[in-house]
């Protein structure tokens, strides 16, 4: 495989996270992952036990805390990650309270982003701000909220809210967050060129289902 494919592989958080998905499909994109040297699998949380011991040490299983909506309970949230982290997860990507956003009330999102921080017992913590709910000027105030939150990423989209990553929320991201902050772009990440952009404009990660799917369809 080439180089610069294999490093935008590397960047990859191969993804399944719709409600239907089946342990034979996740089983399966644990597989891709390995083969195609992924940086994770971020899979529903019920699966992670089973998928950690399949992969057997040779994959970081990812899973999603608050999910999709972000509205439940910091402390609802805070148990799903120790749960996660217990059950093998090495990442964990949380999705924010936009109705606090809202409300302007950032001290209490990055409070909570905290203490989600605190539960994954230094595991990484990534940030779902859902960038497609949010006016330019929310997503620059997230910015900060979560790079002092103490969290490892920012990330754009769950994919599950009408929109996903943009080039310009990207960009934006970079031009606002602390520098120990990275990056994740998400949702609706069509293509190569799509990752290609994104890693451009600042992304350290992506998260997407069809990176791996083009590879393959390429070599097919």
């Amino acid at each position: 495989m080439k180089p610069e494919l294999q490093a935008i592989l590397s960047k990859v958080d191969h993804t399944l996270l719709s409600q239907t998905a089946t342990w034979a499909e996740i089983r399966a994109i644990c597989d891709d992952a390995l083969r195609y040297g992924c940086a994770s699998v971020c899979i529903p949380a019920s699966y992670v036990k089973q998928a950690v011991e399949y992969v057997q040490g040779k994959l970081t299983i990812c899973t999603v805390v608050g999910f999709p909506n972000g509205y439940s309970t910091t402390a609802a949230k805070c148990f799903e990650a120790r749960e996660a982290v217990q059950n093998g997860a090495g990442e964990i990507d949380m999705v924010i309270n936009v109705g606090w956003v809202k409300d302007g009330l950032y001290d209490q999102v990055r409070d909570e982003i905290h203490a989600v921080k605190e539960a994954c017992g230094g595991k990484l913590l990534k940030v779902i701000i859902e960038t497609c709910l949010l006016t330019d000027a929310e997503k620059v105030a997230m910015c900060r909220a979560v790079s002092d939150s103490g969290a490892d990423y920012i990330k754009t989209s769950t994919g599950f809210a009408g929109g996903g990553a943009t080039r310009e929320d990207v960009a934006l991201f970079k031009a606002n967050v602390a520098p120990h902050l990275k990056i994740k772009a998400a949702g609706g990440i069509a293509d190569l060129k799509d990752a290609e952009d994104f890693l451009a404009l600042g992304a350290d990660r992506l998260g997407t289902s069809r990176i791996v799917k083009a590879v393959k369809a390429m070599e097919a």
